[in-house]
Protein backbone atom coordinates (compact mmCIF):
# COMPACT_ATOMS: atom_id res chain seq x y z
CA UNK A 1 0.00 0.00 0.00
CA UNK A 2 2.61 2.25 0.94
CA UNK A 3 4.66 1.83 -2.32
CA UNK A 4 0.67 2.50 -4.41
CA UNK A 5 0.57 5.48 -2.85
CA UNK A 6 4.47 7.04 -2.95
CA UNK A 7 3.96 5.97 -7.05
CA UNK A 8 0.60 7.46 -7.14
CA UNK A 9 1.62 10.95 -5.56
CA UNK A 10 4.88 10.87 -7.32
CA UNK A 11 3.26 10.19 -11.04
CA UNK A 12 0.34 12.87 -9.91
CA UNK A 13 3.12 15.39 -9.21
CA UNK A 14 4.98 15.11 -12.31
CA UNK A 15 2.04 14.91 -14.21
CA UNK A 16 0.33 18.17 -12.62
CA UNK A 17 3.66 20.14 -13.38
CA UNK A 18 4.49 18.57 -16.67
CA UNK A 19 1.09 18.46 -18.54
CA UNK A 20 0.84 22.29 -19.09
CA UNK A 21 4.80 23.36 -19.12
CA UNK A 22 5.85 23.04 -22.61
CA UNK A 23 8.32 20.78 -21.38
CA UNK A 24 6.49 17.22 -21.97
CA UNK A 25 4.72 15.20 -19.27
CA UNK A 26 5.22 12.27 -21.52
CA UNK A 27 8.85 12.42 -21.21
CA UNK A 28 8.81 12.98 -17.67
CA UNK A 29 6.74 10.50 -16.73
CA UNK A 30 8.65 7.75 -18.58
CA UNK A 31 11.38 8.74 -16.45
CA UNK A 32 9.18 8.35 -13.61
CA UNK A 33 8.52 5.00 -14.22
CA UNK A 34 12.05 4.17 -14.89
CA UNK A 35 13.48 5.32 -11.67
CA UNK A 36 10.84 3.92 -9.54
CA UNK A 37 11.07 0.54 -11.80
CA UNK A 38 7.37 0.24 -12.02
CA UNK A 39 5.32 1.05 -15.14
CA UNK A 40 2.28 2.90 -15.12
CA UNK A 41 -0.62 1.60 -16.63
CA UNK A 42 -2.69 3.38 -20.00
CA UNK A 43 -5.53 4.08 -17.97
CA UNK A 44 -3.79 5.68 -14.78
CA UNK A 45 -1.98 8.05 -17.27
CA UNK A 46 -5.06 9.13 -18.59
CA UNK A 47 -7.03 9.78 -15.56
CA UNK A 48 -4.37 11.77 -13.73
CA UNK A 49 -4.11 13.82 -17.26
CA UNK A 50 -8.03 14.28 -17.24
CA UNK A 51 -7.42 15.49 -13.44
CA UNK A 52 -4.70 17.86 -14.69
CA UNK A 53 -6.65 19.11 -17.35
CA UNK A 54 -9.91 19.67 -15.53
CA UNK A 55 -8.39 21.45 -12.31
CA UNK A 56 -7.32 24.68 -14.33
CA UNK A 57 -11.08 25.39 -15.49
CA UNK A 58 -11.17 27.77 -12.92
CA UNK A 59 -8.40 29.63 -13.60
CA UNK A 60 -10.04 31.13 -16.97
CA UNK A 61 -13.59 31.55 -15.16
CA UNK A 62 -13.48 35.49 -16.74
CA UNK A 63 -12.80 33.85 -20.43
CA UNK A 64 -15.42 30.92 -19.37
CA UNK A 65 -18.16 33.72 -18.33
CA UNK A 66 -17.20 35.81 -21.75
CA UNK A 67 -18.20 32.54 -23.64
CA UNK A 68 -21.38 32.33 -21.52
CA UNK A 69 -22.77 35.44 -21.22
CA UNK A 70 -21.36 37.49 -23.96
CA UNK A 71 -21.41 35.00 -26.72
CA UNK A 72 -23.46 37.70 -28.99
CA UNK A 73 -20.73 39.66 -29.20
CA UNK A 74 -18.75 39.48 -32.23
CA UNK A 75 -15.27 39.10 -30.58
CA UNK A 76 -16.54 36.39 -28.83
CA UNK A 77 -17.69 34.64 -31.33
CA UNK A 78 -14.56 34.87 -33.26
CA UNK A 79 -12.83 33.65 -30.57
CA UNK A 80 -14.82 30.80 -30.60
CA UNK A 81 -14.57 29.70 -34.19
CA UNK A 82 -11.25 29.97 -33.73
CA UNK A 83 -10.71 27.43 -30.77
CA UNK A 84 -13.14 25.63 -32.71
CA UNK A 85 -11.18 25.02 -35.63
CA UNK A 86 -8.38 24.32 -34.39
CA UNK A 87 -10.16 21.76 -32.41
CA UNK A 88 -11.37 20.15 -35.42
CA UNK A 89 -8.19 20.25 -37.03
CA UNK A 90 -6.77 18.42 -34.37
CA UNK A 91 -9.40 15.98 -34.34
CA UNK A 92 -9.79 15.04 -38.10
CA UNK A 93 -6.34 14.55 -37.90
CA UNK A 94 -6.72 12.44 -34.81
CA UNK A 95 -8.95 10.45 -36.46
CA UNK A 96 -7.11 9.98 -39.05
CA UNK A 97 -4.12 8.49 -37.35
CA UNK A 98 -6.35 6.14 -35.39
CA UNK A 99 -8.24 4.43 -38.84
CA UNK A 100 -4.25 4.51 -39.86
CA UNK A 101 -3.73 2.74 -37.10
CA UNK A 102 -0.52 4.71 -36.14
CA UNK A 103 0.64 3.85 -32.90
CA UNK A 104 2.81 5.95 -30.55
CA UNK A 105 6.64 4.89 -30.32
CA UNK A 106 6.70 4.73 -26.44
CA UNK A 107 10.59 4.39 -26.40
CA UNK A 108 12.99 6.83 -24.88
CA UNK A 109 15.24 8.01 -28.08
CA UNK A 110 13.04 9.87 -29.90
CA UNK A 111 10.99 11.16 -26.57
CA UNK A 112 14.56 12.84 -26.04
CA UNK A 113 14.79 14.23 -29.45
CA UNK A 114 11.74 15.65 -29.37
CA UNK A 115 12.61 17.25 -26.10
CA UNK A 116 16.13 18.06 -27.47
CA UNK A 117 14.92 19.67 -30.83
CA UNK A 118 11.70 21.64 -28.67
CA UNK A 119 14.27 23.12 -26.66
CA UNK A 120 16.72 24.41 -29.28
CA UNK A 121 13.33 25.76 -30.92
CA UNK A 122 12.34 27.56 -27.86
CA UNK A 123 16.22 29.08 -27.44
CA UNK A 124 16.36 30.44 -30.88
CA UNK A 125 12.71 31.87 -31.60
CA UNK A 126 12.82 33.77 -28.15
CA UNK A 127 16.51 35.10 -29.17
CA UNK A 128 15.08 36.09 -32.86
CA UNK A 129 11.60 37.78 -31.10
CA UNK A 130 13.74 39.82 -28.77
CA UNK A 131 12.70 43.89 -29.61
CA UNK A 132 10.00 42.19 -31.85
CA UNK A 133 6.51 43.88 -30.96
CA UNK A 134 3.81 40.74 -30.73
CA UNK A 135 0.37 41.04 -31.56
CA UNK A 136 -1.86 40.68 -28.44
CA UNK A 137 -4.96 39.04 -30.88
CA UNK A 138 -5.27 35.40 -31.83
CA UNK A 139 -5.71 35.33 -35.59
CA UNK A 140 -6.85 32.15 -37.77
CA UNK A 141 -3.34 31.55 -38.98
CA UNK A 142 -2.53 31.06 -35.22
CA UNK A 143 -5.90 29.06 -35.23
CA UNK A 144 -4.47 26.99 -38.00
CA UNK A 145 -0.86 26.47 -37.12
CA UNK A 146 -2.26 25.52 -32.92
CA UNK A 147 -4.43 22.57 -34.85
CA UNK A 148 -1.36 21.51 -36.71
CA UNK A 149 0.93 22.15 -33.68
CA UNK A 150 -0.90 19.60 -31.46
CA UNK A 151 -1.20 16.85 -34.66
CA UNK A 152 2.65 16.86 -34.56
CA UNK A 153 2.49 16.51 -30.88
CA UNK A 154 0.27 13.65 -30.94
CA UNK A 155 2.61 11.88 -33.53
CA UNK A 156 5.90 12.99 -31.72
CA UNK A 157 5.77 12.15 -28.45
CA UNK A 158 7.80 14.39 -26.38
CA UNK A 159 7.18 17.16 -28.49
CA UNK A 160 4.28 18.60 -26.19
CA UNK A 161 0.97 19.92 -26.61
CA UNK A 162 1.08 23.37 -24.79
CA UNK A 163 5.30 23.77 -25.79
CA UNK A 164 4.40 23.17 -29.60
CA UNK A 165 1.09 25.37 -29.58
CA UNK A 166 2.91 27.96 -28.22
CA UNK A 167 5.94 27.61 -30.21
CA UNK A 168 4.32 27.76 -33.59
CA UNK A 169 2.04 31.08 -32.24
CA UNK A 170 5.61 32.66 -31.37
CA UNK A 171 6.62 31.79 -34.66
CA UNK A 172 3.25 33.89 -36.16
CA UNK A 173 4.27 36.41 -33.79
CA UNK A 174 1.99 36.30 -31.29
CA UNK A 175 2.51 37.52 -27.39
CA UNK A 176 3.52 35.02 -24.72
CA UNK A 177 0.36 35.62 -22.96
CA UNK A 178 -2.18 35.19 -25.72
CA UNK A 179 0.09 32.33 -26.97
CA UNK A 180 -0.40 30.79 -23.89
CA UNK A 181 -3.96 30.94 -23.14
CA UNK A 182 -4.67 30.08 -26.49
CA UNK A 183 -2.88 27.28 -26.33
CA UNK A 184 -5.09 26.25 -23.29
CA UNK A 185 -7.94 26.72 -24.35
CA UNK A 186 -6.99 24.24 -27.47
CA UNK A 187 -5.29 21.92 -25.47
CA UNK A 188 -8.33 21.15 -22.64
CA UNK A 189 -11.39 20.57 -24.76
CA UNK A 190 -9.17 18.48 -27.03
CA UNK A 191 -7.15 15.94 -24.22
CA UNK A 192 -10.72 15.70 -22.40
CA UNK A 193 -12.41 14.58 -25.57
CA UNK A 194 -9.06 12.18 -26.67
CA UNK A 195 -9.31 11.14 -22.82
CA UNK A 196 -12.59 10.11 -22.84
CA UNK A 197 -12.24 8.28 -25.77
CA UNK A 198 -8.79 6.31 -24.50
CA UNK A 199 -10.70 5.60 -21.02
CA UNK A 200 -13.93 4.41 -22.80
CA UNK A 201 -11.61 2.26 -24.53
CA UNK A 202 -9.44 1.03 -21.66
CA UNK A 203 -12.53 0.22 -19.74
CA UNK A 204 -13.96 -1.60 -22.36
CA UNK A 205 -11.15 -3.92 -23.97
CA UNK A 206 -9.74 -5.04 -20.91
CA UNK A 207 -6.88 -7.49 -21.72
CA UNK A 208 -7.23 -10.89 -20.68
CA UNK A 209 -5.73 -12.08 -17.50
CA UNK A 210 -4.44 -8.38 -16.98
CA UNK A 211 -3.85 -7.46 -13.64
CA UNK A 212 -6.79 -5.42 -12.14
CA UNK A 213 -6.49 -1.84 -12.18
CA UNK A 214 -5.68 -0.51 -9.16
CA UNK A 215 -8.43 2.11 -8.38
CA UNK A 216 -6.45 3.54 -5.49
CA UNK A 217 -3.58 4.40 -7.23
CA UNK A 218 -5.84 6.08 -9.63
CA UNK A 219 -7.69 8.09 -7.35
CA UNK A 220 -4.73 9.40 -5.55
CA UNK A 221 -3.00 10.66 -8.83
CA UNK A 222 -5.92 11.98 -9.87
CA UNK A 223 -6.25 14.01 -6.88
CA UNK A 224 -2.54 14.94 -6.73
CA UNK A 225 -2.53 15.69 -9.93
CA UNK A 226 -5.43 18.02 -9.90
CA UNK A 227 -3.96 19.69 -7.59
CA UNK A 228 -0.68 20.32 -8.17
CA UNK A 229 -1.66 21.26 -11.85
CA UNK A 230 -3.77 24.03 -10.61
CA UNK A 231 -1.05 25.79 -8.74
CA UNK A 232 1.47 25.62 -11.44
CA UNK A 233 -1.09 26.45 -14.38
CA UNK A 234 -2.05 29.28 -11.83
CA UNK A 235 1.94 30.81 -11.63
CA UNK A 236 2.81 30.32 -15.17
CA UNK A 237 -0.23 32.55 -16.24
CA UNK A 238 1.55 35.10 -14.18
CA UNK A 239 5.22 34.27 -15.41
CA UNK A 240 4.54 34.97 -18.88
CA UNK A 241 3.16 38.06 -17.90
CA UNK A 242 7.50 39.54 -17.94
CA UNK A 243 9.16 36.52 -18.76
CA UNK A 244 9.99 34.54 -21.88
CA UNK A 245 9.93 30.72 -22.53
CA UNK A 246 13.96 30.53 -22.45
CA UNK A 247 14.27 28.75 -19.43
CA UNK A 248 12.09 26.32 -20.42
CA UNK A 249 13.98 25.78 -23.54
CA UNK A 250 17.56 25.34 -21.87
CA UNK A 251 15.06 22.67 -19.43
CA UNK A 252 13.87 20.54 -22.06
CA UNK A 253 17.76 20.49 -23.47
CA UNK A 254 18.92 18.83 -19.97
CA UNK A 255 16.20 16.51 -19.75
CA UNK A 256 17.13 15.30 -23.01
CA UNK A 257 20.37 14.83 -22.52
CA UNK A 258 19.64 13.41 -19.08
CA UNK A 259 18.00 10.64 -21.24
CA UNK A 260 20.45 10.31 -23.78
CA UNK A 261 23.38 10.21 -21.19
CA UNK A 262 20.98 7.31 -19.41
CA UNK A 263 20.60 5.29 -22.78
CA UNK A 264 24.86 6.22 -23.67
CA UNK A 265 25.04 4.15 -19.75
CA UNK A 266 23.61 1.35 -21.02
CA UNK A 267 20.18 1.87 -19.60
CA UNK A 268 17.25 0.99 -21.82
CA UNK A 269 13.16 2.15 -21.54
Amino acid sequence: MTNTVITATVAGVVEGITEFLPVSSTGHLLLVEKLMGQQLSDLFNIVIQSGAVLAVLPLFRARLGQFLFQWRERATQRYLAQIALAFIITGIGGLLLEKGNFKLPDTAFPIAMALLLGGIGFVAIEAWLKGRTLLNEVTWKVAVAVGIAQLVAAIFPGTSRSGASILFALLLGLGRPAATEFSFLVGIPTMLAAGTVKILHELRHAVPGAPPEDWTMVAIGFIVSAIVSFVVVKWLLRYVQSHTFTAFGWYRIAVAVLILGLLASGLHF
